[in-house]
């Protein structure tokens, strides 16, 4: 039983109170992040920095040209912090406090719109794109190999930046139609689940061409894609037909698969000892922050895994099929967001509920946007769950 609490690497520079307000939160690991893509947030509590503007993806770790020499893909500093020590600083400090930290790593969602070392947008020809060959700029295809190398490198330079116990792995797979950076109007189309699942179908020339050594022939799927969106399919099985389905579900699945096997590799060679956790989710067609991870095959060096439990409306169906998933094979972790149905009664029975579906760990989300009123609702669900949890 253990409890993480997420933080980005710049909440704890320039606030003498952070520290101090994290340990009333009675969290036993602090997940930072040492890459995260563009954002935008508000720091209730941060003396100085209130409406925090990230224009862009950043690396907040120790940046080593040799590292990244002869990449496609090289990650950002982040130029708006005006350092490059904010994870290393950050997780120095949390250790010296007797705290565990883990590398929060942001792996296929890259956000890059004006890079200067790549003024023709070539980083294109590595992203997603949808059966219309429109390219999703944010989401890197795990795919192609500059990308796993990427993906590689970052987790390798992350551990080498900064004493950490572990690694936590999110986007570890493909990103799909959700999850944009841009100021969204998709809304507007009203899009079902089944056409926003069709429209996280990649065909980008790296998927195209591992789908015909496969046997599968992109054209034809891509066109039925198209179909399926424009007839409202009820499911992407009812797009396909269950047999292509099934093939093109696989298929999916094995990038995931294939890029978290690689990196777990290189985590063993850099820090044998670091544990693993993985953000995803059961279901086959998941893609994004929870991309999905099936039974097998299945890696020893996983020490957790970490389904999304912010909508209360799904999150026990979601922790339930991932502890079937995981079959007592690693640790089950909810993340919770503690602005979303925390503040009321009825805690200690949810959380009960999450301990019979199989939950073992909390992930709470997000120690640098707590309010008031969520750090209180945090710290009542903290104190329940260490009673409630076996």
């Amino acid at each position: 039983m253990s409890v993480t609490g997420y933080a980005f690497a710049w909440d704890f520079i320039d606030d003498p109170e952070a520290l101090a307000r994290t340990r009333k939160l009675d969290v036993d690991v602090v997940a930072l992040a040492a890459s995260y893509h563009a954002t935008r947030v508000v720091n209730t509590y941060h003396p100085t920095r209130r409406v925090t503007d990230v224009p862009y993806s950043a690396f907040y770790g120790t940046r080593r040209d040799d590292a990244w020499r002869g990449h496609r893909l090289t990650p950002r500093a982040p130029a708006w912090l005006g350092r490059d020590d904010a994870f290393a600083s950050s997780a120095r400090r949390l250790t010296r406090e007797g705290f565990d930290v883990d590398a929060w790593i942001v792996l296929t969602h890259l956000d890059d719109p004006d890079d200067p070392d790549d003024p023709d947008d070539t980083y294109l020809e590595l992203v997603e794109r949808n059966a219309y060959d429109e390219p999703y700029p944010y989401a890197l295809c795990p795919g192609s190999e500059d990308v796993r190398e990427y993906c590689l490198t970052l987790v390798e330079e992350t551990l080498r930046s900064a004493n950490v116990r572990g690694v936590v792995l999110e986007a570890s797979g493909p990103m799909g139609f959700d999850h944009a950076g841009v100021h969204d109007k998709s809304e507007f189309a009203a899009l079902s689940v089944a056409q926003r699942q069709l429209l996280s179908l990649c065909f980008c020339a790296a998927c195209r061409k591992s789908q015909r050594e496969c046997g599968l022939d992109p054209d034809e799927i891509a066109a039925k894609v198209r179909t399926g969106i424009d007839e409202d399919a009820s499911s992407p099985e009812a797009a396909l037909g269950n047999e292509l389905a099934d093939q093109v579900a696989k298929f999916r699945l094995t990038l995931g698969t294939a890029l978290r096997e690689a990196i777990i590799e290189r985590v063993r060679v850099v820090q044998p000892e670091a544990t693993i956790t993985l953000h995803a989710s059961a279901r086959r067609w998941a893609t994004g922050s929870f991309p999905a991870l099936s039974a097998q095959p299945w890696s020893r060096s996983i020490n957790a895994v970490v389904a999304n439990a912010w909508e209360s409306a799904s999150a026990e169906d979601e922790l339930r099929a991932m502890a079937s998933v995981v079959d007592g094979r690693a640790k089950v972790g909810a993340y919770l967001r503690l602005d979303r149905d925390w503040s009321g009664d009825g805690n200690d029975e949810t959380l009960r509920r999450y301990v019979r579906a199989g939950v073992t760990e909390l992930h709470l989300y997000h120690l640098g946007l707590l309010t008031r009123v969520s750090a209180r609702a945090a710290a009542s669900v903290v104190e329940s769950f260490r009673e409630i949890a076996p």
